[in-house]
This record gives C-alpha cells, sequence and structure tokens, in this order.
C-alpha cells in the first residue's frame, strides 16, 4: 500500500488512497464511496466520504503510473509459479440509465448478453498459467460522445482523448506494455478483435504472435491454395502487381471449410480440469491464409493456423481461432492457448462481484478510470497475497473485518424508515 500510495504523488493522497482500497476489500454489497465511507468510520462518515470522493473524482493522480506500479509489484508474485504465457485483450460492460455519465450509450453489453443502455471499458491483461492481471484499461468513448464538445467538457473528457474503435484502443494497451517491457506472452482476444484484420496485422508487425476468435463467415484460402498472381506484363504501362481471384478461383468461409473436413480430421482435446470435472471437445487444426481484400496487396497474407471447434452433438462448429503459432504448433497446445482466454472472465467476476468495480456513481472520465484503477490495485493485492500463501485462497474469504454502519445511516436515494405510529 505504501508503493501505491507513493505512486499517487501528494502526500494527501496516501491515506484517501489506502482507506479506498481498504473500502473495496472490505465485506460489503455496495462499493461506490458512500456505503465504503459508512464501513470506514461509521462515526464519522462525512468527512470520510469527502475524502473518498476528492481522491477518485477530482485528485489528479495517474491512473498508467499507478497500474505500472501494481504490475511491478504483482507480476513478479504470479511469476514464482510460471513464466508470462499470454497478454488477453477484453472488453466489459456496465449497464447504466440516463445518457450523462461519460461513455453511456446504447450498444452491446456483454453483461446482459444484447444491446443496452451501458458503458464498455477496454482491458489488456497480462496472465501465466495460473493467473492474470489487468495492466490497461480504458473507457471506449462511443463516436457521438468523442464528437459532442458539450458532454465531453461536462464529464470532463481529456482534450487528446478522440474516437477510437476498440481494436484501437487495444493495439495501444499492447504498445504501452512493450514500451514497459512487460514480458511477452501470446495475444489472446475474442472474435470481436479477431475479425478486425488491421488488428491482427497490428500485431503481426509488432512481433507479437496470436491465437484469436474469429467468426465463422471470415473467408480464407483452403490448405494448399493461395490468390492469383498479378497479370502478365502486356507491352505498355506498368508492369500489373495486384493478386488476382476467378470465377473457379475463389476463398471460402471457414465454416465451409471446417463441414467439408474428414471426421477423422477432427481429434478428442482435453484441455483443463475444472474441480472433478475434464473439460474436452473435438478439435480440428489446418493451415490456411486470410483472404480479406487480398486482391488489393501484391503478396497474399502468410499461412497460419485455423482451428475449428465441434463438439460431439453439435450439428456443426462452434468456434473458430486463427493463430501465428509456429507450423510444428501440437494441436494440444493450440487448444490448450487458445482456452486460456477463460482466466480473466474469473477476474471480471471478482473485480465486479467482490471489489465493485460497476460501482462508481460518478459521471466523470476522471472518476470512472480512477475508480476502475484502485479496484484493479486491490485485486492484485488478493492476485499476490494467493501466489505468495495459498493457491486456493478466494477473494470475500481471507478474513478481513470492519465495523457495521451506523445503525441510523441510509445510503441517499433510500426510502426512509417506516413511521412508527
Amino acid at each position: 500500500m505504501n508503493g501505491l500510495a507513493t505512486a499517487a504523488g501528494h502526500e494527501d493522497r496516501h491515506a484517501p488512497l489506502k482507506n479506498y482500497c481498504r473500502g473495496l476489500l472490505l465485506p460489503g454489497e455496495r462499493k461506490s464511496i458512500e456505503p465504503m465511507a459508512a464501513r470506514l468510520e461509521p462515526g464519522s462518515m462525512q468527512p470520510m466520504r469527502q475524502s473518498l470522493h476528492h481522491l477518485v473524482a477530482k485528485a489528479p493522480w495517474s491512473d498508467e503510473v499507478l497500474l505500472e506500479q501494481v504490475r511491478s509489484q504483482v507480476l513478479p508474485t504470479m511469476q514464482k509459479h510460471g513464466p508470462v504465457v499470454a497478454w488477453i485483450v477484453d472488453d466489459t460492460g456496465f449497464p447504466k440509465k440516463g445518457t450523462h455519465s461519460v461513455g453511456v450509450a446504447r450498444q452491446y453489453c456483454g453483461q446482459v448478453g444484447k444491446q443496452d443502455n451501458c458503458r464498455v471499458a477496454v482491458s489488456l491483461s497480462v496472465a501465466t498459467w495460473n493467473a492474470s492481471l489487468p495492466v490497461g484499461y480504458r473507457l471506449y468513448l462511443p463516436k457521438e460522445w468523442a464528437e459532442d464538445a458539450e458532454r465531453r467538457e461536462e464529464t470532463e473528457v481529456p482534450k487528446e482523448v478522440r474516437f477510437q474503435t476498440k481494436p484501437e484502443i487495444a493495439l495501444d494497451q499492447i504498445r504501452a506494455a512493450l514500451a514497459a517491457k512487460v514480458d511477452r506472452g501470446i495475444v489472446l482476444a475474442d472474435a470481436a478483435y479477431g475479425i478486425n484484420t488491421e488488428f491482427r496485422d497490428g500485431l503481426a508487425e509488432l512481433g507479437l504472435q496470436y491465437v484469436v476468435g474469429v467468426q465463422s463467415t471470415m473467408t480464407v484460402w483452403e490448405p494448399g491454395k493461395q490468390p492469383l498472381p498479378a497479370k502478365p506484363r502486356g507491352r505498355m504501362g506498368r508492369p500489373p502487381r495486384l493478386l488476382r481471384r476467378s470465377n473457379q478461383h475463389q476463398p471460402v468461409p471457414v465454416k465451409q471449410l471446417a463441414m467439408r473436413l474428414p471426421s477423422s480430421a477432427f481429434q478428442e482435446v482435453t484441455w483443463r480440469e475444472a474441480g472433478e470435472r475434464k473439460l474436452r471437445s473435438r478439435f480440428a487444426a489446418v493451415r490456411i491464409r486470410a483472404a480479406h481484400r487480398d486482391y488489393k496487396k501484391a503478396e497474399p497474407h502468410g499461412e497460419e493456423w485455423l482451428l475449428i471447434e465441434w463438439p460431439r452433438g453439435e450439428a456443426e462448429p462452434t468456434k473458430y481461432w486463427v493463430s501465428t503459432l509456429p507450423s510444428t504448433t501440437k494441436l494440444k497446445a493450440l487448444v490448450k492457448i487458445a482456452k486460456h482466454r477463460w482466466i480473466i472472465e474469473r477476474d471480471y467476476e471478482e473485480l465486479k462481484q467482490e471489489l465493485g468495480l460497476g460501482h462508481f456513481e460518478g459521471r466523470n472520465w476522471r472518476g470512472f478510470h480512477h475508480h476502475a484503477t484502485l479496484c484493479i490495485a486491490a485485486y492484485g493485492f488478493l492476485v499476490a497475497e494467493r501466489n505468495r500463501f495459498s493457491p486456493s485462497a478466494r477473494a470475500g474469504n481471507l478474513g478481513f473485518v470492519a465495523l457495521g454502519p451506523a445503525p441510523e445511516f441510509r445510503p441517499r436515494g433510500s426510502p426512509g424508515p417506516p413511521r412508527t405510529a
């Protein structure tokens, strides 16, 4: 905690930061400022509330500096049990009513599984086989927000923040991790990122290997095939450069390729034990080339893996990934790393349910990010403790004790007590 407090800068922030993290770790269903203040100082709630509010909503400390401090303290404890194996890109949604809180718009929200009023944040996590830690976290600002000067001013969105797609935000986070010399891992992401050609190309340009989900409609060249070469040079003009297709020579959707494979191409693979149950399914892997707009290129896309999951009893394959892992990679190794993305689902479950990641009630940009950074700091403490003492320790069961709120405490907006006769 002393290291984190120092990273927050001014000495006046040290005690409030420690209190805020303690409030996040202590028991309690709601981890917004007022209930935390009531638990931390039952007899003097108002000064504590003001202190916490100033720290998270007003104080100009750097989220990046504090997250770097968290990483420098937590990652070595994770690596005692094994090296970094993956960098995991993901996003998470927070349902939110109204239109005034920064970033709130009608968009897909994974928490409810459909389009809804919410805000979404993009994250980058570093993972070993046993643990993971978010090292980058940023709100996705929809285009209607990015171009609305009045709403930007009201919610204090920094001038340098412009509209970026989620894959663009993720690439920025990855570049920052490379600049900070974080131990490299294989980049994992779901199909919302993997289907984006610019995202995959960006990873390749940075020298990073990836295993990313793709949609069944993605077109590829079947094993052993690629686009036709450029037309022969004519008598006049520049020599043709662009690759070609013909009516008889076309790429196919990955679903069509998968359905054509013989049943012998699929093997049963177990990738992880979950308690007493082994997680297994049927998989096939073939070497393909992506076909996206290659008719505008002079060279074909590089050869890579297409990994297909087709569980027994299903009428068709259910998931697809593409990967730049070496051609010598075994099927089980491909499956194990592709499925390792599950580990950040555990992160988000605990960050939301145990540490109140989505409980911040303010509207401004700084408060949203400061609250998330302190939640990640608290989560980093739990990760470090597990790796130091007991891999089976779980958040919420570490024996923290706090006084309850004063008997007369009622959060703002709650109904008043029943009137006595």
